[in-house]
Order: C-alpha cells, then sequence, then structure tokens
C-alpha cells in the first residue's frame, strides 16, 4: 500500500444494524480492490474484520476493525463497525474518526433501529452520508416498497445513484447511465431526477444545463455532488450483493470518485478552551501536511500482547516516527517509537501519516479515549465535541470465585472501561458492591466471557441495587451549630443554609452569600465539602441527592476553636436537616426499551410490560414476521427481562435499551426503600 496524499484519501464508517452484511460487505470490498487474495466469511471465521475469537464464536462483530485498499489510485480507510445495539459504542465512536458514513440496510428486515440511530448521529456530526442496500439477490426482497420507506422515513433527499438489474445479480449506475435495464423504475427517470438534484448545487451549472439540455460531465458533477453531499442535499442510495459481489465495484468507484476527501469534508467540530467552558472558541483544523500536528484518538484497545494502543484520526500536520506528540494539556511530550496502520489484527508499521489517515500508537500510557494528540503548546486546551453515547444502564453485581483474583480484578476491569465508552465500572462502599454497567445484557455477557478468556478470572454475578436517587420539592431552611469541648481546643462552626429544587437533570449548585464574614473564607471549602457528603450518602434511602442548589447565607465561628473539621460537620448537618424539611422523593431510573420479536407474540409481550409499569408507545413492523415493539419501563423491573422474554417468544426474542430519564417511585416503593435504609443522624460525628 503506497504512501497517498490527503487528497487522494476516503474516510468511510461501515455503520447499521446488527445482520445487515456490513463485515461481509467489508470482506468483499478488500477482496475486489485486491488487498486480499480470497474472501473469508462470518461463518468460518476467517474475515478481516472479525479476527477476536468471541467474535468468531458469536458470528457477528463486537468491536470497531480497521481495515484500508487502494481503488483508482485512491486510498479509501474503513471503519467496520458492530451493529447490534448493545455494542453501540464502537461504531459511535467511529463517526468521530471518518468524513463519510455508509448506512447498510438489510433488504430483508429493512430500516432497523440501528439504522434510525446512525443516520441520526451521522447527520448530527455533520457527516456525508450514503445508503447501502445488502443482500439484493435474496428472496422476498421489495426493494420498491424499501426505498419508499426510505425516503418517507429519511426524506426526498434519499436518492437513487444505481438501480439493481437482472433479479440482484447486477446493477446499473445512473450517473452516466439514461437507459438501460433494470428490476424496478425507470433508469431514464431514476438518471434524470439524480442530476436534477445535483446541478441544483451549481447556479452556473444549472443555468446551462437547463438552456443547452444536455447532462454535464460526470467531472463538472463532482463539486456540486460533494457540496450536496456535504450539506446533505443527497443521500445516495446503492444496491449491493455483498455475498455474490454485485453492485461492489460500483461501490468503489462512488468513493473513489465522489466521496469527499478530507479536504473537502465537513470540518471536525474542534474548539479551544475547556470542556463545558462558553467563552470556548472554535478551531478550525486544517489538512494540511506542513502544519502543527492534531490527531483525535478515537479509540483505545488493550492488546495482550502489545499493550495499549491509540488508535486516532489525523486531521492536520505529518507525524513521523520518532518524532515528538504531547497529550491534551501534558507538558511532558513522548516519542512515537513505532507508528502503525491497522489491518484488521494486523499493525503495519509505516514511517509517516497524513492528514486523512487513521493511525494507532503502542505503549503510551497517557493515551485516552477522546484525547487529543499534537507536536506544540500552540494546540493546548484544544478539543473536539464529544459525541454522544447511550448511558450505560444495564447492571451486574461481580465478585471473583478467587480470593486471589480480587485485586487483578479491578486491573483488569480498568483495561476494559478505557477500551469502551459504553462500559463503566462502579464501586458502592455501603453495599460493598463493584458492579459493572453496559448497554444491554449480551453487552456485559461478553465482557465476563472475555474476563474468563482472555484473563482466565471467573466471576461471581448477581443483580445490582437499582440506580436510585434522591431529590427535593419544595424550599426549606437548614441550621445547624457543631460544638465540641472536650478540655482542650474545642470545635466549633455554625452554618444557616438552604435547599431549593432545580429542574431534573440539572445536578447541584452550591452558592455562598455569607455576608460580614461570619463564615470566614477560609472555611467555606469545608462547608461545601460536608454538604456534598450529605448528598452523596442521601436522606431518604441512602441515595445520591441530585438537581437541587444549596445556598450558604449565615453562620458563626469562633477565633479559637473554629476548624475545617467543625464547619464540614455543620454543614452535613445542616444540609441534611434542610432536605428532610423539603419534601424529598426517590426517583428511579426509565429506560426506552425496544423488543424485536415474532409478531405472533406483540399481545403477549405488551400485557407484560403494562404488568411492569412500563409504558407501550409504539410497533412497528420489522421485516417478515418480525415486531418492533418499543416503550419506557422502570430499570427495576427489567431484572428478570431475558428469562421473560424467551419464554414469551420461544427463544425468538431480543431486547435493547437505553437510558430515558428519572421519574418519582411509587409511594409504597419509597416506603419500603426508606424503612430499608438506616436512618441518617444529626448526633455528633
Amino acid at each position: 500500500m503506497g504512501h497517498h496524499n490527503t487528497v487522494d484519501i476516503r474516510t468511510v464508517a461501515l455503520v447499521g444494524h446488527g445482520a445487515t452484511g456490513k463485515t461481509t460487505l467489508a470482506e468483499t470490498l478488500l477482496a475486489t480492490a485486491g488487498a486480499i487474495s480470497s474472501r473469508g466469511s462470518v461463518e468460518r471465521g476467517n474475515t478481516v474484520c472479525d479476527f477476536d475469537a468471541q467474535e468468531k464464536e458469536l458470528g457477528h462483530s463486537l468491536n470497531s476493525a480497521m481495515f484500508s485498499l487502494d481503488w483508482l489510485n485512491t486510498q479509501v480507510h474503513m471503519i467496520d463497525t458492530p451493529g447490534y445495539p448493545d455494542f453501540s459504542g464502537q461504531a459511535i465512536g467511529a463517526l468521530a474518526a471518518v468524513d463519510t458514513a455508509l448506512i447498510v440496510i438489510n433488504a430483508q428486515t429493512g430500516i432497523e433501529l440501528s439504522t434510525e440511530r446512525m443516520m441520526k448521529l451521522a447527520a448530527g456530526r455533520n457527516l456525508c452520508r450514503m445508503i447501502v442496500i445488502n443482500k439484493i439477490d435474496a428472496d422476498n426482497v421489495d426493494l420498491p416498497k424499501l426505498v419508499g420507506e426510505i425516503r418517507e422515513r429519511f426524506g426526498r433527499e434519499c436518492m437513487l445513484l444505481d438501480l439493481p438489474a437482472h433479479h440482484g445479480q447486477d446493477v446499473v449506475e445512473l450517473l452516466a447511465h439514461d437507459s438501460g435495464e433494470s428490476d424496478f423504475e425507470s433508469v431514464s427517470n431514476a438518471h434524470r431526477a439524480l442530476i436534477d438534484q445535483i446541478v441544483e448545487e451549481d447556479e452556473d451549472l444549472l443555468a446551462r444545463y437547463l438552456d443547452e439540455g444536455t447532462d454535464p460531465s460526470l467531472d463538472e458533477l463532482h463539486a456540486p455532488f460533494e457540496k450536496a453531499l456535504r450539506e446533505g442535499h443527497l443521500i445516495p442510495i446503492l444496491f449491493v450483493s455483498a455475498r455474490t459481489g454485485a453492485g461492489v465495484p460500483q461501490l468503489l468507484d462512488v468513493l473513489a470518485r465522489l466521496a469527499p476527501n478530507p479536504a473537502e469534508g465537513n470540518p471536525p467540530p474542534f474548539y479551544k478552551g475547556q470542556p463545558g467552558d462558553a467563552n470556548s472558541a472554535p478551531f478550525h483544523a486544517q489538512p494540511d501536511a506542513g502544519k502543527h500536528v492534531l490527531a483525535h484518538v478515537f479509540k483505545v484497545v488493550s492488546d495482550p500482547f502489545i499493550g495499549k494502543l491509540g488508535v486516532f484520526r489525523v486531521h492536520q500536520g505529518t507525524i513521523k516516527k520518532d518524532s515528538q506528540l504531547y497529550v491534551g494539556d501534558t507538558k511532558r511530550p513522548f516519542k512515537v517509537g513505532h507508528l502503525y496502520r491497522l489491518q484488521g489484527k494486523e499493525n503495519v508499521e509505516v514511517d509517516a501519516l497524513v492528514p486523512g489517515d487513521i493511525g494507532a500508537i503502542a505503549k503510551i500510557d497517557e493515551i485516552e479515549f477522546d484525547c487529543v494528540l499534537h507536536d506544540s503548546h500552540d494546540e493546548d486546551h484544544i478539543h473536539l465535541k464529544p459525541l454522544e453515547f447511550p448511558q450505560p444502564m444495564q447492571g451486574l453485581a461481580v465478585e471473583t470465585q478467587r480470593k486471589a483474583d480480587e485485586q487483578r480484578l479491578f486491573d483488569v476491569l480498568h483495561k476494559l472501561e478505557i477500551e469502551d465508552p459504553c462500559f463503566k465500572v462502579e464501586r458502592h462502599p455501603t453495599t460493598n458492591e463493584t458492579v459493572i454497567r453496559g448497554l444491554g445484557d449480551m453487552h456485559l455477557r461478553a465482557k465476563l466471557a472475555r474476563m474468563a478468556q482472555q484473563y482466565k478470572i471467573e466471576l461471581e454475578t448477581r443483580p445490582p441495587q437499582i440506580a436510585y436517587r434522591e431529590t427535593i420539592t419544595a424550599k426549606a431552611e437548614g441550621h445547624c451549630r457543631h460544638k465540641k469541648q472536650s478540655g482542650g481546643a474545642g470545635q466549633f462552626g455554625e452554618v444557616m443554609l438552604r435547599v431549593e429544587p432545580m429542574e431534573r437533570g440539572a445536578g447541584f449548585e452550591f452558592v455562598d452569600i455569607v455576608k460580614g464574614g461570619t463564615i470566614p473564607g477560609v472555611f467555606m471549602a469545608a462547608v461545601e465539602k460536608g454538604v456534598r457528603q450529605a448528598l452523596e450518602d442521601g436522606v431518604v434511602g441512602g441515595f445520591p441527592v441530585h438537581d437541587l442548589r444549596v445556598i450558604v447565607h449565615d453562620g458563626k465561628s469562633h477565633s479559637v476553636d473554629s476548624k475545617d473539621i467543625a464547619f464540614f460537620s455543620a454543614g452535613r448537618k445542616a444540609t441534611i436537616s434542610a432536605i428532610r424539611a423539603s419534601s424529598p422523593i426517590i426517583l428511579e431510573p426509565i429506560v426506552d426499551v425496544e423488543v424485536l420479536a415474532p409478531d405472533a407474540s406483540i399481545g403477549d409481550l405488551t400485557g407484560d410490560l403494562s404488568s411492569k409499569r412500563g409504558q407501550v408507545t409504539g410497533t412497528q413492523p420489522r421485516g417478515v414476521g418480525t415486531i418492533s415493539i418499543s416503550g419506557k419501563v422502570p430499570l427495576a423491573e427489567l431484572d428478570d427481562y431475558q428469562g421473560r422474554l424467551k419464554s414469551l417468544t420461544g427463544g425468538q426474542g431480543s431486547y435493547s435499551i437505553s437510558f430515558s430519564h428519572y421519574a418519582p417511585v411509587p409511594a409504597a416503593t419509597q416506603q419500603q426503600l426508606a424503612s430499608q435504609n438506616k436512618s441518617v443522624g444529626l448526633e455528633d460525628d
């Protein structure tokens, strides 16, 4: 694979729902381009992208995988991503590294959950989008109906770029052809509609097209085509069969000739400043090989052989072997000892990477997911606007079967956590529980299997406590005078404060309006620390308190006896007192759930969800004989849902969840949770 300039590079992510054939398509693209001598298959477990032992065993992707190929003197960097919602963190992370998203749809099952999610996320990231309909040669497919559904769901800008022909054994390209045979729709009409859509992006070209009545050349159409892609005015629809290779050369032609290079794509949303700072300014990364280096780490891998691997996209400058780089705002640089380009499981060493290239660096402990690499302090405090990942809500409390593995468990969990933005590890001191959280049952089972296979750690699991929260519903005052005298130096601190409810999801705000130094400023940090401790410990059920404002407005001090510990205790107790008087309530997490199951099960499934305090919000057909049921359900009601679903659908159902919001628990539940909690005392500490 030779060296390329930035204008000759394309970066593309294959995204979409599970079982759409993305990995098989990747394999066919590689074989068609001559990057591999023969095509592997998911069934045989010998594909370039599904190289992990678990992926081979399960028959589907768990992680994103990078590969490159050459076509028409263009280097195409591609990322194959998992499709099942449980592993969507890997797919979402890939969007930060590419200019174009190929949303793959299974012609047999149509638009599915991840289809809509990835279309929305790619649009929100200002990526160019193309829709690839795979399995066009399968039995019982209705392609005209599917195209109609795509346009109804995603807009009239979804335009045919080619059409299947000869019963899905071939495709006819539409930009250069205004006649020919196809399996549906007129080639002439589709060609004319496509040209009309593209020329609207260029006033001069449109005027000449209307005056002369002849089609512009392909070279003339490139710029307006790319502009329409970039602005979302055109979402091409292409047809392929990854199994037979039909339509794959035409797809490669589109990527090489029409997809944007890194200089043409929408600029990545960098900004200069601190995260969350409203005064931060946008920063434009220039895809110029001669500028300072700016690269973004979109994936971290804990490799058992080469250690921690940071995978990044170069946005500006040139990264060379032996050059020095900084990680984020760190002051100490590191030396690039080895520079890699990834080809599935193979790490191919290279001497340099230019803007648009995707590469990797190993054994740099400071590299973290979402960090920025640069070679000059001029690029300090530059960040990429973070992606929105689903919140991991499904949880399991875990403990080792062997006591000797306890310390090693936390090291392994940390490695898994830094790899996956949707996998979180929590330690709850009050319950002495270690809880792992992910996006679903399949997600967590994959992590447990990896710990057993790769790290030889066997775990006992059980349902964890639900992540309840507390909040307040009214304003209230709190006061505490903390006074201790034990013969020597005493302790004295008095705090007066009030609490006010804030909007759901607003978090916590600490306000100091003390006048006249009644609480010396040197002690205010201790007061705030005490307030935060009270909120963390909870008051009603022992759950963290959120969505309130604590305003400290008065107090007293002593010239000799006032100490940090006194004001810490006074702040904590005053907060507890105020919360108890503010009509506190317990909140529970509500999740969005989507169930895919045989349509004959719809009555049983909707009835089951309703019986578990759930609300069914909609049903939609998903392919032949399959129904999708959407709803909102308290997370506490889904502890044993996998078993219930298996029973109700004869083992043919699957589901995914994502966090929706917090809502008050029923009064009886609050009373039960409160009675289980040891009351928080206000006695002296």
